[in-house]
């Protein structure tokens, strides 16, 4: 009877300790939102220009990378481009930048060019930099520049992702950090798009 009751008790423990760390695991790859304040025009009103651009051309823009050196949407034609708006402080953003990196170097045959558009305005362009190389990010980094974000529809939420096609065309868009498979079938969907 005694072996029973610790037979029991100690699959109990067993079974506790064991949801426990699957909860703890379920929690660690729970993606969220993070909302930034959106553009705003003249009259102070959010700033939709932009919002749904799939199936639209996406909008043209120059900016400078963390070396210093133009970098320019159009350079980039007859290829597909994956824009990532991200900033330093964005807990999803440090998740799937290196899924980007990956997608980067597994596509580049293809043609695929990431670009990562900082938007941590009044932030340091050296510590930009340095938390894209803790995050073995290698594509370019650029350095913000609001116009952009207003011109690709305020960019509401970080991250948020434009998929542009050979052809620079938006063939999707997303907001949040999707899982790596959700990346990589954009990815592909993008490339067949522009063939």
């Amino acid at each position: 009877m005694v072996l029973v009751l610790i037979l029991l008790v100690g699959s109990g423990v067993y079974n506790l300790r064991q949801r426990r760390l699957a909860m703890n695991k379920a929690r660690e790859s729970q993606v969220t939102l993070t909302r930034v304040e959106p553009a705003a025009d003249e009259s102070g009103e959010p700033d939709a220009e932009g919002a749904a651009l799939r199936g639209k051309a996406a909008p043209a823009f120059t900016l400078v990378d963390v070396g210093g050196k133009k970098v320019s949407l159009a350079q980039f034609k007859g290829h597909p481009v994956v824009i990532n708006f991200w900033a330093t402080w964005c807990g999803p953003c440090q998740l799937e930048m290196p899924w980007f990196e990956e997608m980067a170097g597994k596509y580049k045959p293809q043609g695929l060019v990431v670009l990562g558009l900082s938007q941590d305005e009044g932030t340091d362009k050296d510590k930009i930099a340095a938390a894209a190389k803790r995050l073995g990010v290698s594509y370019a980094i650029l350095l913000p520049d609001e116009s952009v974000a207003k011109a690709y529809g305020g960019v509401d939420y970080l991250p948020e992702t434009f998929y542009v096609d050979a052809k620079g065309r938006v063939v999707e868009q997303t907001a949040g950090a999707p899982t790596r498979d959700m990346i990589e079938a954009d990815v592909q969907k993008t490339i067949a798009a522009g063939q």
